[in-house]
């Protein structure tokens, strides 16, 4: 695609952006998540002090910047943003979003865009009817996560001393983000692997740690996978969902967010994913025991509930540790991961006193959500991913959960931001935005996507071209399935990014 610009001559076309994705990223990445701590609006996301006759040229912040943002410039890192830019004249705004939130065959939109500092209402179109939000059920997911469990922390998947003697339990904490290969510090996928538990554990066996009396024989591996509770797959999913890989039987300890290639994300998933990793760990050990002249007996079995050593009296030879839970979000959100959001909704059931099953989980975040201030009277949840076509969220509790992530008073919720999609640019919005309709967007918009067959989603963020920070939600349902309803609210978000309606 040859370099083109916009009407206005003064915006890089989509083949321009695509040749400083690097650059924007970075620039963007620092104004979205360099919140300052216990700001109860974000000074970033409040528009600077510019008059109106800005609106009539593209903005220094959503220029192409010339060089790399510096963190820690300006109050708190944030640049020339403040809270007196105009805010968006409700009427100007709809009358551009009627023209571009059609759908394109049956079904219907609804819709919602607010002021992020003063939660003024700017466009609502049904924002209060309960809808199917397909992905946009993560949004809820990712605030419980990050409020009950926080953004630092990590889950441990341990090696512990087995109930017999030459026994090693491999103990599942909530990771699935495992790899097969050494621990990555600077990855999230594969942050803790299975080949540096193993070497550890056989150093630990080497020095007779816990008295397993396998420091100088064979080993034998138990796999201890009873953090969760209730049935692995909910009855709220379809089987032909799962038999696509959309989802499958869930444990608290998986390789590559249950896949069986972590360089690929479609296709189907293993079905007993912990004993798939436990596998795994298996030839890693033995590959670490021959070298320590050692060996390891074959096969794995799964301990008994109840018979694994209570965690307190465990004796621990080896343990791994996963990337932080704000770490693990961002990848949720951007990748819109169904595995690792019902994982992470059961880690937050766990986070919460409750055993962990998949009722556990929607208890435990739609009580978060309540817990945000956001009224719950209507909403109905069957999961948490948003896989299951039973959920019904409306647009302005999508949008309620946004706000609070980018200005509300809970600075762990700031977490999140960095993981939604960025238009044009990253995750499941790499590949939008590529057209003259919706170009204006492109590096801006950073929403939450959702599709299921006959629904789509979009929620998220953007400041417009007056410095103004507005969340927004267009929920479609009942749609014509292989229509073009994407571009619809692409279009509309594209809307709010050159948005000077005031």
């Amino acid at each position: 695609m040859k370099p083109s610009t916009s009407p206005a001559g003064t915006r890089p076309a989509p083949g321009r952006l695509r040749g400083i994705v690097a650059l924007l990223l970075q620039t963007l990445l620092v104004v979205a998540v360099a919140l300052p701590a216990g700001v109860v609006i974000a000074p970033a996301f409040l528009g600077p002090d510019r008059p109106s006759k800005a609106s009539q040229e593209t903005p220094p912040w959503q220029q192409v910047p010339a060089t790399l943002s510096a963190p820690g410039t300006g109050p708190g890192g944030l640049g020339p943003l403040a809270g007196t830019a105009p805010v968006p004249v409700g009427a100007a705004l709809a009358a551009r979003l009627n023209g571009t939130l059609k759908t394109d065959g049956g079904g219907t939109f609804t819709g919602i865009v607010q002021d992020a500092a003063t939660g003024q209402v700017l466009f609502n179109r049904a924002a209060d009817q309960a809808r199917v939000p397909a992905s946009n059920m993560k949004l809820l997911t990712a605030s419980a996560a990050l409020r009950v469990l926080g953004p630092d922390r990590r889950f441990s998947t341990r090696v512990v001393a087995g109930p017999t003697p030459g026994s090693v339990v491999l103990t599942g904490g909530g990771d699935v983000l495992l790899g097969a290969g050494e621990s990555d510090p600077g990855a999230v996928l594969g942050r803790a692997g299975l080949a540096t538990l193993a070497r550890a554990t056989v150093r630990a066996l080497k020095d007779g740690a816990g008295g397993t009396g396998a420091g100088t024989g064979t080993i034998r591996v138990l796999l201890d996978d009873s953090l969760f509770s209730g049935p692995p797959l909910s009855p709220a999913w379809s089987p032909e969902d799962v038999a696509a890989g959309e989802m499958a039987p869930l444990y608290p300890l998986a390789l590559n967010s249950a896949r069986f290639d972590p360089a690929k994300t479609t296709g189907p998933r293993p079905q007993d994913a912990a004993m798939t990793a436990a596998a795994t760990f298996a030839a890693r050990l033995t590959d670490a025991a021959k070298a320590a002249g050692l060996s390891v007996a074959p096969g794995v079995a799964r301990i008994a509930p109840g018979a694994s050593p209570e965690p307190a009296s465990a004796k621990v030879l080896a343990e791994v540790q996963s990337a932080t839970v704000g770490e693990q979000v961002d990848l949720m959100l951007r990748t819109s991961d169904n595995y690792l959001a019902e994982v992470m909704g059961r880690m937050t059931a766990r986070g919460t006193g409750r055993p962990g099953s998949g009722k556990d989980a929607i208890a435990a975040v739609l009580q978060q959500v309540r817990d945000m201030g956001v009224p719950t009277g209507a909403l109905r949840a069957a999961d948490v991913s948003g896989l299951a076509l039973a959920n019904q969220v409306s647009a302005r509790q999508l949008t309620d959960v946004v706000r609070a992530m980018a200005s509300g008073t809970d600075t762990r919720l700031r977490a999140a931001l960095a993981g939604f999609p960025v238009a044009g640019l990253t995750g499941t919005l790499e590949d939008r935005y590529t057209d003259a309709a919706s170009a204006a967007g492109a590096g801006l918009v950073r929403a939450k996507t959702g599709t299921l067959n006959t629904v789509i989603a979009l929620s998220g963020y953007v400041v417009d071209a007056d410095g103004r920070l507005l969340v927004f939600s267009f929920v479609g349902n009942g749609l014509t399935p292989g229509s073009a309803n994407k571009a619809a609210l692409d279009r509309s978000a594209a809307v709010l990014a050159g948005c000077g309606c005031h």
